[in-house]
C-alpha cells in the first residue's frame, strides 16, 4: 500500500521525535484520530512522567494521554529503532541559542543522525523544529543522498513550523493553520495528505526555505512590536503619561493600529529565539538584520528598567533596596504555563539579589525552580506574606490570582502588566510599568 493511502485511512505509523510542549501535543493529536503513534525521546524522566501522568500539561488532557498510553496507541521509547516500522518521522527537537547568542541545531543534527541510521524507502520525514532557512536542504537530504536514495520517490522530505502557543485555549492544534513547504511536489503531497488529518487547514508554500522563513517572520514580527510598545512605555514614563491609557485609546482606531502590550521583558522558548536564528543566517550573507538587534537591545532592556522602578519606589518610602524583602508574583513567561524558559521573572530576581534585597517568589505553576544553580521555593501567598514584603513587583498576571485581594493586603506594588486595573477597592501603592 502506497504511503499516501496509508495516511488517508490512517494506518501509517507515525513516530513523533522530541515530546516536549511541541510534539506531546502533535503526537496526540495523531493518535486520537486513530493513527498508531510512537513517541521518541531520550529524556527518559520525561517518558516516565508521561507513562505515570505525572506530566501536568494545559495543552495535552491528561485522561486522554493516559488512555492512548495505556490501550497501544501512543506507544512511547527512548530508541531511535523504531523509527525502521514508521512510515512518518516528525522531528520537534529544541533549537535553542548558545551562550553567544547563536544558533543550537545540535538536536537537530543528532536526530538527523539518528533517523538516518533507521531510514527506509517510503518514508516521510517532517522537521518542525524552529530554525533557519536552508536547514532542512542542508542537513538532511545530504544524507539521505548519500544512503542512495531519491528525495521525491523513495524518500519524502518536508518541513512545517509549529505553531504552538502554550495555554491558549481559544486557538488549540487543529484549528491553527499549518504551513508546508516540501523538497519537491511529491513530497508536498505527503506532507499535505499528513497533516490534512488534523489541522483544519493546510497552506502550502514554495519550498522548504520559505516555510523555514515563514516561522521567523511570524516570531519576528512579535518581537518587533513588542519591543515598540516597550519603548513606547519608556517614553511615557520620561512624559508622565500612563502607557496602558494611551494603548487602550490607540486601540479604539477600526484600522491601521494593532495593539501590543508592554512587559518586564521577553520570554518562552520561540519569541527572544527565533529571530536570532534569521539575523545569524543574515549575517553569513554579509547582511546585518537591523530591526532584530534593536529590537532586542530594547526589550533585554527591560528587567533593568523593571528594577529602577523598584528602586525609585521604595526611595519614595525612605527605604533602600539592600535589605528590602522583595515579592515576585508570578516567574514563568506568561501567564497559566508551568514554563519559566528565558522568563524576565528570572533576570529581575538577579539583578535585585545583586543590589542586595531579599528576594521570594510565589508562582502557583512553578512549586521550585533553579537560579543559577540555587533552589528556591515558591512561598505561601498569604496576607501576612503579602504585608511583610516590602515591594512586591506583578510579573506575571496568573489567572488565579484575585487581584482585589493582594492589593488590599500588599503595602507597595510595581504592576509590569496592568493586572491591577480592575482592581476597585485601594490598598498598596501601585506603581505602573
Amino acid at each position: 500500500m502506497s504511503l499516501k493511502a496509508k495516511l488517508e485511512n490512517r494506518t501509517a505509523t507515525i513516530s513523533v521525535l522530541g515530546l516536549g510542549y511541541v510534539g506531546l501535543p502533535l503526537a496526540v493529536e495523531f493518535a486520537k484520530v486513530g493513527f498508531p503513534v510512537i513517541g521518541i525521546d531520550v529524556d527518559e524522566n520525561r517518558l516516565h512522567t508521561i507513562k505515570t501522568g505525572a506530566l501536568v500539561s494545559s495543552d495535552v488532557d491528561a485522561n486522554t494521554l493516559s488512555r492512548l498510553v495505556s490501550n497501544g496507541s501512543f506507544i512511547l521509547t527512548s530508541s531511535y529503532a523504531a523509527i525502521e516500522q514508521c512510515d512518518v518521522i516528525i522531528i520537534c527537537v529544541p533549537t535553542p541559542l548558545s551562550k553567544t547568542k547563536e544558533p543550537d541545531i545540535s538536536c537537530i543534527l543528532t536526530a538527523a543522525k539518528g533517523i538516518l541510521k533507521f531510514l527506509q524507502k517510503g518514508q516521510l520525514i517532517v522537521l518542525e523544529s524552529t530554525t533557519f532557512p536552508g536547514t532542512t536542504e542542508e542537513i538532511f537530504l545530504p544524507g539521505i543522498e548519500a544512503k542512495g536514495l531519491r528525495v521525491g520517490q523513495d524518500i519524502y522530505l518536508a518541513y512545517s513550523p509549529e505553531r504552538i502557543n502554550p495555554g491558549n485555549r481559544d486557538f488549540p492544534l487543529r484549528q491553527i493553520p499549518k504551513v508546508i513547504g516540501a523538497i519537491s511536489e511529491t513530497c508536498l503531497e505527503m506532507v499535505s495528505a499528513l497533516y490534512a488529518t488534523v489541522i483544519h487547514k493546510v497552506v502550502p508554500v514554495s519550498s522548504t526555505r520559505a516555510a523555514e522563513m515563514v516561522k521567523l517572520l511570524e516570531n519576528t514580527f512579535r518581537v518587533v512590536n513588542i519591543a515598540l510598545v516597550n519603548e513606547v512605555a519608556l517614553m511615557c514614563d520620561r512624559l508622565g503619561l500612563d502607557v496602558w491609557e494611551i494603548i487602550e485609546a490607540a486601540a479604539t482606531k477600526p484600522f491601521g493600529f494593532m495593539p501590543f502590550t508592554p512587559g518586564p521583558g521577553l520570554g518562552g522558548h520561540c519569541v527572544p529565539v527565533d529571530p536570532q536564528y534569521l539575523a545569524w543566517k543574515l549575517k553569513t550573507l554579509n547582511y546585518t538584520a537591523r530591526f532584530i538587534g534593536l529590537a532586542s537591545d530594547v526589550n533585554a532592556h527591560m528587567p533593568s528598567y523593571v528594577t529602577t522602578k523598584v528602586t525609585d519606589a521604595l526611595n519614595a518610602e525612605e527605604k533602600a533596596v539592600k535589605g528590602s524583602t522583595i515579592l515576585i508574583l508570578g516567574v514563568t513567561y506568561k501567564r497559566d504555563v508551568a514554563d519559566c524558559r528565558e522568563s524576565p521573572a528570572l533576570d529581575i530576581m538577579r539583578l535585585l539579589r545583586v543590589k542586595g534585597a531579599l528576594v521570594q517568589y510565589h508562582d502557583p505553576h512553578i512549586p521550585c525552580l533553579d537560579l543559577d544553580g540555587e533552589l528556591v521555593t515558591s512561598v505561601e501567598l498569604t496576607s501576612s506574606c503579602l504585608r511583610e514584603a516590602d515591594c512586591m513587583i506583578i510579573v506575571t498576571d496568573h489567572s488565579a490570582y484575585d487581584w482585589q485581594w493582594i492589593v488590599q493586603n500588599a503595602r507597595l506594588i510595581v504592576d509590569t502588566r496592568n493586572a491591577t486595573r480592575s482592581v476597585q477597592l485601594s490598598g498598596a501603592r501601585i506603581i505602573k510599568l
